[in-house]
């Protein structure tokens, strides 16, 4: 069987809301029906809606050290603001961006968006991703009685790349990352290092048909992806290492000597 990608038309949400509720009712507006199997990808912006995740920009006050990130980075100063309240560390940056970490996810602006959000409100990453990703998971098992997997995705910007692809915020139901040391490439060389990012891949893969903009399609079901699907607890660091082990971080910051 194929794999399958089906995007969910959804009605825009103005007010906290529950996902679980909507999940349900979008999937009867596109007449679609869960199975067995499917991996459930959810756009964080549309959990962080439903959290009430979403500043008046009007509201912040800023701090001094605000206003010096503001002034460092080129930034408005309430985004400033937010974006160090957001964040667990600062890395650096350029005109309009900083590179941020939270929650072991780096993120230019601390992962905070004003695309999707009225004039003078910005979006925040959603509160407890993962612990949201398994009350939704075992909501649909209690009321379909079906094992899916489910994923928070986001899009990020990859190192020296145009453009944006997916990334998994937060997964529950599915075996996030695939282990494939051991095993031997095409001339019988065994792997040392290789793991497969699953859950990452399917997030671009949903990322695709789900749209940027004003597409309103904030779910998206992949089906028949051979992912494996699990009911164990999924932690955050399986997902993400801390940044003084990423490859990127650390090579940028030890430049080779003249």
């Amino acid at each position: 069987m194929n794999l399958t990608v089906i995007p969910l038309l959804s009605d825009r949400m103005e007010s906290e809301f529950d996902v679980f509720d909507a999940l349900l009712k979008t999937l009867e507006k596109n007449n679609t029906k869960l199975q067995e199997g499917d991996i459930v990808v959810i756009s964080t912006k549309y959990v962080s809606n439903s959290q009430g995740r979403i500043v008046e920009l009007k509201d912040i006050r800023v701090s001094k050290q605000g206003i010096k990130i503001s002034k460092e980075y080129q930034l408005k100063p309430e985004i400033a603001e937010v974006i160090m309240r957001e964040s667990d560390k600062i890395f650096g940056g350029i005109g309009g961006f900083v590179i941020t970490s939270s929650d072991n996810i780096m993120a230019p602006n601390a992962g905070i968006d004003k695309s999707n959000a009225k004039k003078g409100r910005a979006i925040l990453y959603p509160k407890y991703p993962h612990l949201i990703a398994e009350q939704i998971r075992r909501k649909i098992f209690l009321k379909l009685f079906i094992h899916v997997g489910i994923i928070l995705a986001d899009s990020r910007l990859m190192p020296a790349r145009i453009g944006t692809s997916g990334v998994a915020v937060a997964c529950a139901g599915i075996e996030p990352v695939l282990d494939m040391r051991a095993k031997k490439d095409l001339d019988g060389n065994p792997l040392k290092v290789t793991f497969q990012a699953t859950v990452d891949n399917l997030a671009t893969i949903a990322n695709h048909v789900m749209g940027e903009g004003a597409e309103s399609k904030p779910f998206a079901i992949v089906r028949n992806s051979e992912a494996r699907l699990t009911d164990r607890k999924i932690f955050p660091s399986e997902t993400a290492i801390s940044p003084e082990q990423c490859v990127y971080v650390r090579g940028l910051s030890n430049p080779p000597s003249n």
